[in-house]
């Protein structure tokens, strides 16, 4: 299975995905003209790696800033997240990681923890 990857603009994050090691990062802004036309290729990449996952799988997320529709995108990345963690072929474990001055996206990730029922955890940051 190849890697996932998707360069990183001013509106979109970029996106890595290694199926060998399970690694998984999400960084940056989050503000796409088509957040589901966006986040579709990794839905789909996904779905197969799904059916020969990593023995663990690891999804940092980092960003600045999201509108409300990749919101509603990342409940559902955590949702599938949950899904293969479910499936028992791989252990999941979702960092989200926020500046330690930004409350905001501090509470975007305790909300997303509290309804999310894998290994979450809020990593704080200071840039330099």
């Amino acid at each position: 299975m190849q890697n996932f990857y998707t360069e990183q603009s001013p509106k979109t994050p970029l996106i890595e995905c290694n199926p060998t090691s399970g690694v998984f990062h999400i960084k940056g802004k989050s503000v796409p003209e088509n957040t589901l036309q966006f986040y579709k290729p990794l839905f789909e990449w996904l779905d197969n790696y799904i059916q020969t996952p990593a023995g663990t799988t690891t999804l940092n997320v980092q960003l600045d800033y999201f509108n409300t529709s990749s919101a509603k995108v990342l409940a559902d990345l955590f949702k599938k997240m949950e899904d293969l963690g479910n499936r028992k072929k791989t252990d999941v474990l979702i960092n989200w990681h926020y500046e330690n001055i930004d409350e905001e996206m501090q509470e975007a990730g305790e909300g997303y923890r509290s309804i999310t029922k894998v290994p979450f955890k809020l990593v704080p940051f200071t840039k330099p």
